[in-house]
């Protein structure tokens, strides 16, 4: 049975190949809370990969496409993503407003119990401050640029935002409990950032606020899913 600490973990399937997918959900099923996937499924398989990975036993699946357009393609693409009983999309809040209005209306327009959760982006965690500034031209500061958007989000309807580690806690206090806060950018300690530059441990990140973290690499290739809760500083811990 999957413990409380557990159900926060969300294994994210970052590859393109199905029977790799199938393999990892059906090892890690008793260990995560909800399984994340991306382009690289989708594009390859089709979004009837979802109802694919559930008979493999993945009962929530998270559609990390960070839809970002006008507000009716993005509200067309809720509608349509939704059609498949995902548990948890994510969309980019810097596409304003109004989109982000749009997405949270069409999402409404399902009973609470088949409602997907609508969680924003606002800074991927692959960039820093000198990209933000000298690249994108954006002149807060990057925690402040954060919390900005993440208020704005909820303002317009999003259930939570995405957060690498290190925005975690200053997001908590700025949002309190009106927002869920999802974690990508987990890492044992002294292992490889790969591609994400703002990363912190899970057990940093859950003391700081997260509701629920999402580890990749480490932990899909794992043929010990306990052994790789325990790399993260995850397995036994209380709920």
């Amino acid at each position: 049975m999957i413990s409380g600490m557990e159900r926060k973990v969300i294994c994210a399937l970052d590859t393109q190949d199905l029977d790799e997918a199938i393999g990892a959900v059906r090892r890690l099923k008793d260990h995560v809370g909800a399984f994340k996937i991306g382009h690289g499924l989708t594009l390859a398989n089709g979004l009837s990969v979802i109802a694919q990975l559930r008979d493999a036993g993945a009962r929530r699946v998270f559609l990390d496409l960070k839809f970002h357009d006008i507000p009716n393609s993005v509200a067309i693409a809720v509608r349509e993503a939704a059609k498949y009983g995902v548990w948890m999309m994510t969309l980019h809040i810097s596409g304003g407003p109004a989109m982000v209005s749009a997405a949270s209306a069409e999402a409404d327009l399902y009973p609470a119990d088949e409602r997907p959760l609508l969680v924003g982006v606002a800074v991927l965690t692959s960039l820093d401050q000198h990209v933000l500034t000298d690249h994108l031209g954006v002149q807060r500061e990057l925690t402040d640029h954060m919390a900005y958007l993440a208020k704005l989000g909820l303002e317009c309807g999003l259930d939570g935002v995405v957060s690498s580690p290190q925005e975690i806690k200053h997001l908590r206090s700025v949002v309190g409990n009106k927002g869920i806060l999802v974690c990508p950018g987990i890492r044992p300690e002294g292992t490889e950032h790969h591609d994400q530059v703002r990363v912190g441990t899970a057990r940093q990140a859950l003391a700081d606020g997260a509701d629920y973290l999402v580890m990749g690499r480490t932990l899909m290739a794992a043929e010990d899913p306990a052994a790789a809760l325990m790399r993260f500083g995850l397995q036994g811990t209380p709920a």
